[in-house]
């Protein structure tokens, strides 16, 4: 048994947080679902650094191109990435079909420069969702404030969901409460399937810059504490929600829950353990999405503790009011993190698209 498997045990998916067309074609995805992925997610950063950084989309970017070549940019970088996401969605579908649709899912994000446009994010989660035309299928949205009524709407209209860009509590609650309004509209609430994408890691990035700049021994003593304690006041959150009476009719539907994904689990400082975020954040009804460097280590060397996610729930409460009471503001971080990564996968996205007219002119 492999440690993704001792996780599964623990009522954890693993999810790889990467694609590329040889990943697929190699089979090395399909390796990795016997090892225990469950999932794959991709981004605009993503796509842009598969295919600037290899040469496995030349081949049908060509063929593309003797069909029209007059073809828009966003036209050849949508037929590109849907044929990558059919294709691991295919791999995936097994898994899919033996969980009775709770797991095996592939995600394909709307374009980011559509989040804070609640219209223009559910007509094109809508068009994605038909033109992939897989049942597996998850369409990530961010949890901007024009975001969440978007997703309450695709909820409603049977469109699984990824919640993405989700830092902060505020957040992660509006996502669960749109997850939940959407089931209510839902003529079938049992089929519909959506995960909120909580991001860890860049949280004790932000974070320890100001606890650097304070530079107290209280303060330095919480570095690289913050993101899991973060995480884990989440998690609570979500047993209260999805445990108590305002999701209890809906369970007797067959509703499922909306799972915590823990997003940005890569470990940013060298000081701190590479597998710092998958082994402290184990528990029920979670997804763990890991890049492949994290997938490795964890794999080599990382532990299984059991439900970690729920350990030191009072002493992480515990660990944010001491950050409040020397004076940092992590509310006011977590809301500009989520700005950054509108705009980060916005710049993403346009030097994808930079670089497909590059490659269609080299061609």
């Amino acid at each position: 048994m492999t440690s993704l498997q001792d996780l599964v045990q623990q009522g954890q998916s693993v999810w790889l947080d990467y694609i590329r067309r040889d990943l697929i074609t190699s089979g090395e995805l399909q390796h990795l679902v016997s090892q225990g992925v469950s999932g794959l997610t991709s981004n605009p950063t993503i796509f842009q650094k598969a295919i600037a950084g290899s040469t496995d989309y030349n081949a049908s970017l060509h063929r593309l191109l003797e069909t029209d070549p007059r073809a828009d940019v966003t036209a050849l970088y949508e037929a590109l990435a849907f044929e990558d996401i059919r294709l691991a969605a295919d791999i995936l579908r097994p898994v899919y079909e033996a969980t009775d649709g709770a797991d095996g899912f592939v995600s394909l994000e709307v374009s980011p420069h559509l989040a804070h446009d609640t219209a223009g994010t559910i007509a094109e989660a809508r068009r994605l969702w038909q033109a992939v035309d897989r049942p597996n299928l998850m369409i990530k949205v961010p949890a901007t404030p024009e975001g969440i009524p978007a997703i309450e709407a695709l909820i409603a209209e049977g469109v699984h969901v990824n919640v993405t860009l989700i830092f902060a509590l505020a957040h992660y609650e509006a996502a669960a409460h749109a997850y939940i309004r959407g089931l209510e509209r839902a003529p079938a609430p049992r089929r519909a399937a959506s995960v909120a994408s909580f991001f860890v890691s860049r949280v004790d990035t932000a974070v320890d810059r100001a606890l650097e700049a304070i530079g107290t021994p209280e303060a330095l003593a919480l570095r690289g504490r913050i993101a899991v304690a973060n995480a884990k006041v989440a998690y609570r959150r979500f047993q209260e929600i999805f445990g108590g009476e305002s999701f209890a009719a809906l369970r007797r539907q067959g509703a499922r829950v909306q799972r915590p994904l823990w997003a940005s689990t890569s470990t940013k400082n060298p000081a701190y353990s590479d597998v710092l975020y998958v082994e402290e954040l184990i528990g029920p009804d979670t997804v763990n999405t890991l890049p492949p460097h994290t997938l490795e280590a964890f794999l080599d060397h990382g532990q299984v503790r059991g439900n970690t996610v729920q350990e030191g729930m009072d002493e992480a409460e515990a660990t944010l009011a001491r950050l409040a009471d020397l004076g940092v503001d992590l509310g006011a971080i977590t809301e500009q993190l989520q700005v950054e990564g509108v705009a980060a996968f916005a710049a993403s996205y346009d030097r994808l698209l930079a670089t497909l007219e590059e490659k269609r002119g080299s061609l």
